[in-house]
């Protein structure tokens, strides 16, 4: 059973021990993230705000393949994790329609700083920006149809409090869609079936992996069930290295 930090910590204070541990891996975490395990494997740097330029990927009709794999409808209400320079933002704005709300998320100040200025200049009325935070994307409670994770999913430094906040912020039907690439995460990618096994341990349902070369990878579709398990009770997947 893994013990919080916190938690831990008390009890070495009777045994005069605190200190030393104050001065272990966790001071690196955000104190948020500390109660939930740490990823079992490497985590990719960011390292670009674009996976690809946006003239290459409409050639081969990504955007759309992708929304429509994921049955992206207008009036919808979608969140767009990881925006960068708003590839997926813009086109889902443009499919959900004027009923519908897209919301642009990442964690880096000035992406988003840059970000925001995109959709004032292109007078995208059904969009807003958000800062998150990289354990916590900072989501309104049971408000989106769809989330969206392109290409990003490798980076998430935190990923099981991330996935733990994000569950709240889906509706009863709502879905989170991942794209990315099936290789190691230090490669930028994430192999589907460690994917799946990080979804689950939060209490996410694999809908299904589709193989997407238009996108470079794969499709995956997650629904919430049940309920989130209290952060001490989460295992950690086994990384396998290939």
């Amino acid at each position: 059973m893994r013990v919080p930090a916190h938690l831990l910590c008390a009890g070495l204070l009777l045994l005069g021990g605190c200190d030393a541990f104050g001065n272990g891996e966790d001071e690196d975490r955000p104190q948020s993230a500390r109660d939930f395990p740490q990823a079992d494997r490497p985590i990719a740097p960011i390292v670009s705000t674009r996976w690809s330029s946006e003239e290459a990927r409409d050639r081969v009709n990504e955007a759309r393949d992708i929304m429509d794999q994921a049955g992206i409808r207008p009036g919808m209400t979608v969140a767009d994790i990881g925006a960068g320079e708003g590839y997926y933002t813009v086109r889902l704005a443009e499919r959900v329609g004027a009923r519908g709300r897209v919301l642009a998320q990442d964690i880096v100040p000035e992406t988003i700083d840059a970000l925001g200025r995109r959709i004032t200049r292109e007078n995208w009325e059904n969009v807003s920006v958000k800062l998150g935070r990289a354990d916590d994307p900072m989501l309104p409670a049971n408000s989106f149809d769809r989330v969206f994770m392109v290409h990003m999913y490798h980076e998430i430094t935190e990923p099981y409090a991330f996935l733990w906040h994000l569950f709240p912020a889906l509706k009863s039907d709502g879905e989170v869609i991942v794209v990315d690439a099936d290789r190691p995460t230090q490669q930028h990618g994430t192999p589907p079936r460690l994917l799946t096994c990080e979804f689950r341990s939060i209490g996410y349902q694999l809908i299904e992996v589709v193989p997407k070369s238009s996108a470079g990878g794969y499709i995956a579709r997650f629904r919430k069930v049940g309920a989130r398990p209290d952060p001490i009770a989460i295992r950690p997947c086994e990384w396998v290295k290939r």
